[in-house]
């Protein structure tokens, strides 16, 4: 296994190919043992063969891709996990893409407890401030298309209550301006999210905390906005995981 791992990590330096006896030299195996290993490679679609020179098969990219995503992921899970620790509250990052509200990454505590997702977060946009923050970045054809698929419904005493109500709220919602609600979604649970520009995806980051420290929202999530162009990157190639 490590051998094959070795003649993998080899030809993948060498775009246009190598040959056999150039890649047993430079992995230091015997011919023979490099020429079974290549055969065994080439068949099992890690290695294609093509007039004597070897590169990466179609098995060795989707290994390739599976690991880019993951340490994208995991740079995510990082940037989440920092501002967690810097505000001292749970941290959302999510997207919108293909009419679908999608949270990519939540980082909390037992101590920071994220709002329990009690109710879909895809079918109750209208009443957290992610789906609220990334309806307001929409055109008024995909927020209605939006509400069409997924209307308007109580979830709590303080959510809007139809869709008239909330797409004049969301056309009030000022550019690059924090989204914030207070007990829509859920009861003693207030949050705030911030748009991102990443292309031309609509997407934010958003923190959330009791009801009681309400104080504290908007003061914390100015101070995430104030930083997160540092991030945008990293947020941005997160969109393909």
């Amino acid at each position: 296994m490590q051998r094959a791992m070795r003649l993998l990590e080899t030809v993948a330096a060498h775009e246009y190919g190598a040959p056999a006896k150039q890649l047993a030299r430079e992995t230091g195996l015997a011919l023979p043992t490099t020429y079974h290993l290549l055969r065994t490679l080439v068949h099992e679609g890690y290695l294609r063969r093509d007039k004597g020179l070897f590169f990466l098969g179609e098995a060795a990219e989707r290994l390739s891709s599976s690991g880019a995503r993951q340490k994208r992921r995991s740079t995510v899970v990082d940037v989440l996990a920092h501002w967690r620790d810097v505000l001292g509250a749970p941290v959302y990052y999510a997207v919108y893409r293909e009419g679908e509200i999608e949270v990519m990454c939540v980082s909390d505590t037992p101590g920071i407890p994220a709002v329990e997702e009690w109710a879909d977060f895809r079918e109750t946009g209208h009443a957290h401030a992610i789906g609220q923050c990334l309806l307001s970045q929409l055109d008024e054809e995909a927020r209605r298309d939006h509400l069409d698929r997924y209307p308007v419904q109580a979830l709590t005493p303080y959510t809007v209550r139809d869709n008239h109500s909330l797409l004049r709220r969301l056309e009030r919602v000022r550019r690059m301006e924090p989204v914030t609600e207070r007990q829509e979604y859920a009861l003693g649970a207030v949050c705030a999210a911030i748009p991102l520009t990443l292309g031309t995806t609509a997407a934010t980051m958003a923190i959330s905390l009791p009801a009681h420290q309400e104080h504290r929202l908007l003061p914390a999530a100015r101070q995430l906005q104030s930083e997160i162009g540092s991030l945008l990157g990293s947020l941005a190639l997160s969109i393909s995981m």
